[in-house]
């Protein structure tokens, strides 16, 4: 609480002898009542119990292996057998050693010692050396957490085979429980434990506090020429050093807060703000001293929170004036630069918005007279075809006791909608399990039951037409829907089954997977989403990284090269078709992934959005490294194959992009014919929201890239389904054909583009072959190094086990040489599930390297 302070400042005197006239803190009195001696010798058993466990502990420490097979025994046998242990205090410290540092605590078990001796002394003498309730629950967290700390080091790196005097046995067992469950990932729980409980037990402003002190730049020292103005941020940081010294210590100290009084004069007024919650707003500070204007005086009024709040007119004791307050010190401080919002202000008004399309002005976006019509007609299913299945569906649901109030048709292009509602009380898996039994009685090619349909009280039941109608590419992107969008990344797919055109976002996607069985219109579907964006977006806005292990699906783009295609320095192709080639490729990719979120965090933006936002309004500097940052599309055609050939070499980075890449604009369209568990991994999979489906052979297929059956039963020709994580949407997607994609590729890649593709960053992988030596260093090479690259040559087979099999090593030495002869140019690079390549084709230019080497 704060301290009153009379007028007078004569009525402090005797209160300061007062308190000095206390008696110690120490002084016992024996003469007291039954239970003051009874609360001392509490007390006095207490502290010395805390002596007796000290050296107790620290003796076990040095004999407790000694003891071990002593304490194990009764206290009658060894006293019967005359048997002593090596313990200071005998057989009941070993056995109390035994029991609180071995089998329970480790260590830890000190704290016990400070705070059952803290805990008698405040018993016995009424006295508190601590405040004894903070101090125990800083021990018995101490204890508790310090044990399962160093249980994890025990138990993770094999310190001890069980457990130890270090970690207790309860540390041990409890890092072997958390281990089973959370693996490696038991130390951050650990540490996060400690963050917590700092947290709360000192306060959060501790660790923020730490953190700001931790992760603040060091600011360069700039040279001036005035001297009044580096006079003036000196005094100013003299004086900012001063209110943070004052307000440390008003954190820091409590009841305890004192600064120097000032004499004053009989006619000074001293007077406190009124505050009735003077407690909890301004809580320990010294008293606001109001002085006439003619006396020198030190006014001391810091703040407890806001920076604008400290006030300090400090006497003049440096030379010259100073002002007298830190708000007018920082006003007389020179601005050297205008703010970055008046900056940009004044450049949007000399030269208007960043507009990247400028770059290429003459761009002209590809038209939709490029595409064909087709003469085609709608799907023709008659009111009696329909009056027919109808009956047909109610009679067959009749057959098995379930009755149909009411049902509806919806006729698609592909499918019709048949909405169902059943009689109260029917169980809807009882209609489900009929979807055999209703394709029978339909002579259906195949049927699919949505029970029941997401936001509807109705069961639909998806009948195949006999006479489909297509959906041709012109009727989407020409539509209405489709022009006057305003998505990042439209992409118009075909149509649902109630006829209507159906148009997402890719960019909220974020990442789309898809999977299909061969010629089922999964090419098709590629082709209809690189088309839509073609339409909507300008070369400056989007980029595309083609990969198609098939070297013959993507290779339509090659002509929008300069355009919208990105590709690796010095690639002699900007669709990658070389296994080899795409492993670097998707690395670069996370290179730059990392480069834009770096440029995000200096921008102060969350996602690409609002870094093109801020780069559009001039509110960056490309002096600085920042430019306007187009739109990545990564589309891989083939995922099987790369995975089969490079393994978790392209899992791993792909892995990366899909969780990492959404918010920096690099977005993924990876494509399967198989979409099996070891294609389509889970760590894939997760990170991939949005799954369209063509159809496929199997239910399990179904299930992988789904996770729910239907895949199966599609009717194929571009018949897909789309999951968006919530629900499914059958779809008919557009029909673009070959010819279609060549002139809209064509219209793009006569016009005037960039001098090249978008250039990735650099990415250094493995070495391509040849004899490079340039990072063997023949000082560290292994001494089966030479008989190893004899074995090599001979078997002509770049094979780790070989080397292990015949020299009889283990796989990380064998592995460290085989890495030794890629260097030296004795084998190729690493490549799956290959053996590696071997350059040297006979002993004898072997030995002629060798001794070169």
């Amino acid at each position: 609480m704060a301290r009153n302070i009379p007028k007078d400042p004569e009525q402090n005197r005797p209160k300061e002898k007062a308190r000095s006239a206390s008696p110690s803190p120490f002084k016992l009195d024996f003469g007291g009542s039954g239970v003051e001696r009874a609360r001392l010798l509490i007390g006095g058993v207490l502290v010395l119990f805390s002596v007796f466990m000290f050296f107790s502990f620290f003796s076990h420490l040095f004999t407790g292996k000694a003891d071990q097979s002593e304490i194990h025994n009764s206290l009658s046998s060894l006293a019967e057998t005359g048997k002593k242990t090596k313990n200071f205090f005998g057989v009941f410290g070993a056995k109390l050693a035994d029991l609180l540092v071995l089998r329970y605590f480790g260590v830890s078990a000190f704290w016990l010692v400070p705070m059952t001796f803290f805990t008698g002394v405040q018993i016995g003498l009424k006295r508190s050396l601590v405040n004894l309730e903070r101090f125990t629950k800083l021990s018995i967290f101490g204890i508790l957490w310090g044990s399962t700390f160093l249980g994890f080091w025990v138990y993770t790196f094999h310190i001890a085979d069980n457990w130890s005097d270090l970690c207790g046995g309860m540390g041990y067992y409890l890092n072997e429980y958390m281990d089973s469950l959370m693996g490696p990932f038991t130390i951050f729980v650990i540490l996060f434990l400690l963050i917590l409980f700092i947290s709360f037990f000192y306060g959060t402003e501790v660790l923020v506090e730490f953190m700001e002190r931790l992760l603040a730049p060091t600011e360069p020292e700039t040279e001036t020429n005035e001297e009044q103005n580096a006079d003036d941020i000196s005094q100013a940081k003299n004086i900012r050093r001063v209110r943070d010294d004052l307000e440390n210590t008003a954190k820091n100290t409590k009841n305890t807060l004192r600064v120097p009084e000032p004499e004053f004069e009989d006619d000074d007024l001293l007077t406190r703000e009124d505050n009735a919650d003077e407690e909890s707003i301004r809580p320990y500070l010294p008293p606001i001293v109001e002085a006439k204007a003619n006396t020198p005086a030190q006014t001391i009024s810091p703040a407890s929170t806001a920076r604008k709040e400290v006030s300090l007119t400090i006497e003049n004791t440096l030379e010259g004036d100073l002002p007298e307050t830190i708000d007018e010190i920082e006003e007389d401080i020179p601005v050297t630069e205008t703010s970055k919002d008046e900056a940009s202000d004044e450049l949007v008004k000399r030269f208007g918005l960043y507009d990247p399309t400028l770059d290429l002005p003459n761009y002209q976006f590809p038209s939709v007279s490029l595409l064909k019509d087709y003469d085609m007609g709608k799907a023709q299913v008659s009111q009696e075809e329909l009056k027919a299945n109808s009956n047909k569906i109610v009679d067959t649901l009749g057959h098995y006791g379930i009755g149909i109030a009411d049902i509806k048709a919806t006729i698609g292009p592909t499918v019709t909608l048949y909405e169902i509602i059943p009689d109260a009380g029917v169980r809807i898996s009882k209609i489900k399990n009929l979807e055999d039994d209703i394709s029978l009685a339909l002579a259906a090619l195949g049927i699919r039951i949505i029970a029941p349909i997401p936001g509807k009280g109705t069961i639909g039941i998806e009948v195949p037409n006999k006479n489909r109608e297509m959906v041709p590419v012109k009727m989407v992107i020409g539509s209405e829907k489709f022009q006057k969008s305003t998505a990042d990344l439209p992409i118009v797919l075909g149509k649902t089954i109630s006829n209507d055109i159906f148009m997402t976002d890719l960019a909220k996607m974020p990442h789309l997977l898809m999977a299909g069985a061969t010629g089922q219109g999964k090419s098709v579907g590629l082709n209809m989403i690189l088309t839509s964006l073609l339409y909507k977006k300008h070369p400056s806005q989007l980029k595309f990284v083609l990969v198609d292990p098939k070297k013959v699906e993507l290779t339509l783009f090659n002509k929008i090269e300069r355009h919208f295609l990105a590709m690796l320095p010095n690639a002699a192709e900007a669709i990658i078709t070389d296994t080899k080639k795409v492993v670097n490729t998707l690395n670069s990719l996370c290179i730059e992934m990392d480069n834009r979120y770096n440029l995000l965090k200096d921008a102060g933006c969350r996602n690409l959005k609002e870094y093109n936002a801020k780069f559009v309004n001039r509110r960056l500097n490309p002096d600085k490294g920042h430019y306007f940052m187009p739109y990545i599309v990564l589309v891989v055609d083939e995922l099987a194959d790369l995975m089969m050939t490079a393994g978790k070499e392209v899992e791993q980075p792909i892995a990366r992009l899909a969780q990492l890449a959404r918010a920096i604009g690099i977005h993924l369209v990876i494509a399967t014919q198989r979409p099996s568990v070891n294609v389509i991994t889970g760590t894939i999979k997760a990170n991939f929201p949005a799954r369209l489906s063509f159809k496929v052979t199997s239910k399990i297929d179904s299930r992988t890239i789904l996770d729910t059956g239907g895949a199966e039963q599609l009717v194929g020709m571009g018949d897909m389904l789309l999951s968006t994580g919530s629900d499914i949407i059958r779809l008919q997607c557009a029909f673009v054909d070959t010819p279609e994609v060549e002139d809209v590729c064509e219209y793009i890649g006569e016009q005037s583009g960039y001098d090249s593709a978008y250039l990735l960053p650099e990415f250094e992988g493995d070495s391509g072959g040849g004899n490079e030596k340039g990072d063997f260093d023949s000082k560290d090479k292994d001494e089966y190094f030479e008989e190893a690259a004899r074995l090599i040559v001979t078997h002509q087979q770049g094979s780790t086990s070989l080397i292990q099999r015949r020299l009889k090593l283990g796989y990380n030495r064998a592995g460290r040489i085989i890495d030794q002869l890629e260097k030296a140019g004795v084998v190729g690079p690493f490549e799956g599930s290959k053996a590696r390549e071997v350059y040297i084709k006979d002993l004898d230019a072997l030995e002629k390297m060798l001794r070169d080497l």
